[in-house]
């Protein structure tokens, strides 16, 4: 009886291995989108580096949050106008002498941004002859979270999505501190 027993969940197993291997959800996406800028890092990072205030970007109407700087302080993006689409972050990282926030989104309509778990860096470095280095970094999953998503919340509509949100902002600062040579 017990060699039978094995050697059904033997075949079992072998027979779930293959439809295991073809059943999968979304990967994992990340992007690092960077500029360089003439100013120097400490007045880019005092533009930037005030979770509270995203008015440096194109697309944000309005910042509304509390608890400036300090771990777990949350933030309202108004976007495109003042009672135009939102998205909520909250903060989980942030380093002033590093020149360094981490945050993440708690709320998002996919048809706005079309991402799942999301979270992103934003840092200021050193850069060439006395400049800055913008770096912002990204990690979420598509707006679809099972098999066979729509083309509008697929993995290239969030890689797109993302990537566009970074370059507008970083292109912002470059026309504001002037890009580097």
């Amino acid at each position: 009886m017990r060699g039978i027993l094995g050697a059904v969940v033997t075949a079992a197993a072998l027979v779930a291995v293959p439809v295991a291997a073809v059943a999968h959800g979304p990967s994992r996406q990340k992007i690092t989108e960077t500029v360089a800028v003439s100013a120097p890092p400490e007045e880019v990072w005092a533009r930037i580096g005030d979770f509270q205030d995203m008015s440096w970007h194109p697309a944000v109407a309005k910042t509304v949050g509390e608890g400036g700087n300090e771990i777990d302080a949350t933030r309202v993006l108004s976007l495109g106008s003042e009672d135009g689409p939102v998205i909520n972050e909250v903060l989980y990282k942030y380093d002033a002498d590093k020149r360094t926030y981490s945050y993440r989104i708690t709320e998002v309509d996919v048809n706005v941004l079309p991402v799942t778990n999301y979270s992103s860096h934003l840092t200021v470095k050193d850069g060439a002859d006395g400049g800055s280095l913008i770096e912002w970094r990204g990690a979420f999953y598509r707006g679809y979270p099972n098999n066979d998503p729509p083309p509008e919340l697929n993995d290239e509509a969030a890689i797109a999505a993302v990537t566009d949100v970074y370059r507008a902002g970083l292109e912002a600062l470059a026309a504001e501190f002037g890009a580097a040579n």
